[in-house]
């Protein structure tokens, strides 16, 4: 969701480099705009004061700006620390002595769509209009579907973690009976965290159709994952990344939305239908407890997810 920001800032000449985390960094090298990816060599958590400020020592005098897009404190810790002139981000976490041009942080109700929001930082207009966009080759895509016996357009692709909590994930019943009806071999991606509920997806398509149905969850990089979304002839996800990456290569997708709002993190694709239903003037009684942004449905019931059918699914595809 920050590509159209990288894309604003090409354009007016600024040469990019991206440090990214390595969970991120592979989405970067699909951008024809970054001239660079560094892999931030930092563990999930913690500050890390002095491992920061030694990474930017070897950064002096590189850099004329850096736009810090995530909110947080230790996010702008590295262009502080490695003394770049124009440090850009929002307000918030105690940064106003790490960045010296801050925007107005909107508070988090009134918060524009995240590529929107990401698109600001340029200080440009027009930035509500902007969809994100990512590449890969032909021949990079047919690198990773030639041993596995895939070919282009030939297969779907099924995401069903989300990694916010399971008031974001369509149950996994549903997935397995959705993936059982599909024309196509279903191929299942997501982290090693979504391997256990992949396997039993997995298992109860190919109990009635065997081979049908391939767990690749944590069996891939991020980048052949990335390929492998390019290559599908059409996606079936939760609200997440790889929603986003597919929603980018304008892969044919099916959204589904629970416990977030496809108002705040659509996936920007005129290939892409959102099952909300919320939105949903048939479907009785309203929700009016979504979108609830909850990891888990403070209700006990998680209506929102269960209730959108594998049929409905399948007749959207």
């Amino acid at each position: 969701m920050t590509e159209p920001l990288l894309r604003r800032l090409a354009a007016r000449g600024e040469r990019i480099t991206v440090a990214a985390v390595p969970w991120v960094a592979p989405v970067y090298r699909a951008m024809p705009q970054v001239a660079e990816v560094w892999v931030l060599p930092f563990a999930r958590g913690g500050v890390q004061w002095a491992a920061r400020r030694a990474y930017a020592a070897g950064l002096r005098g590189q850099f004329a700006k850096a736009y810090v897009c995530p909110n947080s404190l230790k996010s702008a810790l590295i262009p502080f620390f490695a003394g770049i002139p124009e440090r850009i981000g929002y307000r918030g976490e105690l940064r106003i002595g790490l960045l010296n041009r801050r925007l107005p942080n909107p508070p988090k109700h009134s918060r524009p769509p995240m590529v929107a929001f990401y698109s600001a930082l340029s200080c440009e207009a027009g930035v509500e209009a902007d969809r994100p966009t990512l590449q890969v080759t032909a021949n990079t895509i047919q690198t990773v579907l030639a041993p596995r016996g895939l070919q282009a357009h030939g297969f779907y692709v099924v995401a069903p973690g989300a990694e916010y909590g399971p008031a974001k994930r369509w149950p996994a019943a549903h997935f397995s009976a959705l993936a059982a009806r599909l024309e196509l071999p279903v191929l299942l991606l997501g982290s090693a965290k979504d391997d256990a509920v992949c396997t039993e997806i997995a298992e109860a398509v190919n109990a009635q159709r065997p081979g049908h149905c391939t767990n690749l969850a944590g069996r891939t990089s991020l980048d052949e994952a990335v390929a492998l979304i390019a290559g599908a002839h059409a996606m079936v996800s939760n609200d997440s990344g790889l929603m986003h990456v597919a929603a980018a290569f304008g892969v044919q997708q099916v959204a589904l939305f629970g416990s977030s709002s496809p108002l705040h993190t659509p996936p920007l694709n005129d290939a892409a239908t959102v099952i909300w239903l919320k939105n949903d003037a048939a479907y009785q009684p309203p929700l009016n407890c979504a979108p609830c942004f909850q990891r888990e449905c403070p209700l006990g019931h998680t209506r929102c997810l269960q209730d959108i059918t594998p049929d409905k699914v399948l007749s959207v595809l």
